[in-house]
């Protein structure tokens, strides 16, 4: 039974998240070594006020997922994939070993900073349910225009899409779909808008400050997010977590690709859960479980329950 972890994005943060982390060494030395790169506690990003904040959710993300992600490995759960949503590519980047957490660090503060400075207002994401990709991508392309730029941006299950653009863009999309009998379509508290074009230069910038990092070759297996596709190379993984904030995140053919592997159970990372729940849903045979809704000692028992090769320690 192979493990996945699973690393959520934006999204899914909520207040109090870190200071509700379990209580393991690993999990506070991870903590210290990410507020060491800030040069500032990083459980002061956790409050419901700082979450407002883009550049505190993300980074706050980062430190949860990698610190349970490393716990966990300590207790014996070794992945051999991994798969980070969006700003979750970078965990999964650390977890699988081809980047540090201090540089991962930089990298994150470094994407919230400018994608908030680009798009201050006026964007966002939103959510259609109950439509296919093409119908979606059919809408979009009606919508679209240089003063209402909007684009498909994440297929997270084959009836819940994700688009991004402006506003008067993804209205206009969120119109059609209401009409064309779509489950649900409504905006996502979310102010940039991720995943498509209008953020190219912050993949430039993000592949530019990567050329003065150190990468090292993955341990494990980590899924794309642009193509959906397990990548084994560190210039591969790199291309992917750098330029996703430019493209479309092809979730569920990831998953997909893990379920094909014989990957049969995957663990999302705190505070996540919403992953863990469109797996289950999809793959009846994947057992998917959200650390954060069960103790670390069931998820550790759960991990550890047949013999398999384990990953590389951190």
């Amino acid at each position: 039974m192979g493990v996945a972890f699973l690393f959520p994005g934006q999204g899914s943060q909520v207040p109090g998240m870190l200071h509700a982390l379990p209580d393991h060494p690993v999990i506070e030395r991870t903590l210290d070594e990410v507020s060491e790169s800030l040069e500032q506690n990083v459980l002061r990003l956790d409050s419901a006020a700082a979450l407002q904040s883009t550049v505190s959710a993300q980074l706050a993300l980062l430190a949860s997922e990698v610190a349970v992600a490393r716990a966990l490995i300590a207790d014996g759960v070794g992945p051999e994939a991994v798969a980070g949503m969006s700003v979750g590519a970078f965990s999964a980047a650390i977890v699988a070993g081809v980047l540090n957490l201090a540089d991962g660090v930089r990298l994150v503060k470094q994407r919230a900073e400018m994608m908030v400075e680009l798009y201050p207002r006026g964007y966002g994401l939103a959510a259609i349910v109950g439509l296919k990709e093409e119908q979606v991508s059919i809408l979009v392309q009606e919508a679209h225009s240089m003063q209402t730029p909007v684009y498909v941006a994440n297929i997270n299950a084959p009836r819940q899409i994700v688009i991004a653009g402006s506003n008067d863009g993804m209205n206009k999309v969120l119109e059609g779909a209401r009409k064309r009998g779509a489950l649900k379509a409504v905006r996502l508290d979310v102010s940039e808008p991720s995943h498509c074009p209008l953020l190219e230069p912050v993949a430039d910038a993000l592949k530019k400050r990567l050329q003065e990092m150190h990468l090292n070759q993955p341990k494990m297996i980590y899924m794309s997010n642009v193509t959906g596709r397990a990548l084994r190379s560190a210039a591969a993984i790199s291309e992917d977590f750098a330029s996703n904030i430019a493209h479309g995140v092809r979730w569920y053919d990831a998953t997909t690709v893990l379920e094909e592997l014989s990957f049969r159970l995957f663990l999302e990372m705190p505070p996540g859960h919403v992953l863990s729940h469109l797996a289950g849903e999809a793959f009846p045979d994947v057992e998917t479980v959200a650390v954060g809704e069960v103790l670390l000692s069931d998820a550790v028992r759960l991990g550890t329950s047949e013999l398999r090769p384990k990953s590389g320690q951190f």
